[in-house]
């Protein structure tokens, strides 16, 4: 009598191959929370102070959050690049208009970035020094500052409402998140579109109630999901929906 041996089979795995891509997108958009608000807190003084330029000035402290607002817009584009491979599969254009969305959010926040760091700069080289016009480089600081107010508003304001509705589409119709998340994201979307769009108009402002409250939905869409994806990563694919 022949024995035929078994044939050893391979060992099925319980990994979630997504994993992965979930983890980092959601360290990457806490990231932008750590370091978003801090950076706003720390380069207070060149934005309230219209002569900041002329005074002592806090340097070290300004480009400090400059460093940390330049942290956030590496971590928008990190958040993107990692979500993309699994995006892709439920809808690929939507996909590639994400991380689009993401790296001209942080090439706005750089532009910014810069424009307070020049601020800096000048005030070091320029102020005081002999032969300097006072007035001249006082307007030179402040339209410095309003540059950095107007990326404020392109790049951390409108650039989120449409990375919200594009992210939000692709996890509302791949079910890999808890469907409030996405909801949530493309209800906030049109409010802060609006709001921001009456900021250029004229009718508002950027630090209004009208654009806090606004604000607010994006701000809870971008944190529920980076903590869900940190933590839990992605919901397993539903073969039968």
């Amino acid at each position: 009598m022949t024995i035929t041996a078994p044939v050893p089979t391979a060992p099925v795995s319980s990994t979630d191959p997504d994993r992965g891509h979930a983890r980092a997108a959601g360290i990457f958009y806490l990231v932008t929370f750590a370091a978003s608000f801090p950076a706003l807190f720390l380069i207070g003084p060149v934005l309230h102070d219209h002569n900041y330029i002329l005074g002592a000035g806090q340097d070290s402290r300004v480009l400090f959050g400059c460093l940390l607002d330049f942290i956030n817009a590496l971590a928008g584009i990190g958040s993107a690049v990692a979500l993309f491979p699994v995006m892709k599969r439920y809808g690929e254009s939507l996909a590639l208009g994400f991380v689009t969305s993401r790296t001209i959010e942080a090439a706005v926040i750089m532009i910014g970035v810069v424009s307070l760091v020049a601020v800096v700069t000048l005030r070091q080289d320029l102020a005081g020094a002999q032969g300097t016009d006072s007035a001249a480089l006082a307007t030179v600081g402040r339209a410095l500052v309003e540059v950095r107010n107007w990326t404020f508003l392109f790049g951390g304001g409108t650039m989120p409402a449409f990375s919200a509705i594009l992210l939000g589409t692709l996890l509302y119709r791949s079910r890999r998140v808890p469907r409030f998340m996405p909801i949530m994201g493309l209800v906030g979307a049109p409010l802060l579109l609006t709001a921001n769009i009456l900021t250029v108009l004229g009718h508002n402002t950027q630090l209004s109630a009208w654009s806090a409250v606004a604000t607010a939905p994006v701000a809870l869409w971008e944190l529920s999901i980076g903590i869900y994806m940190t933590v839990k990563g992605f919901k397993p694919v539903d073969l039968n929906r």
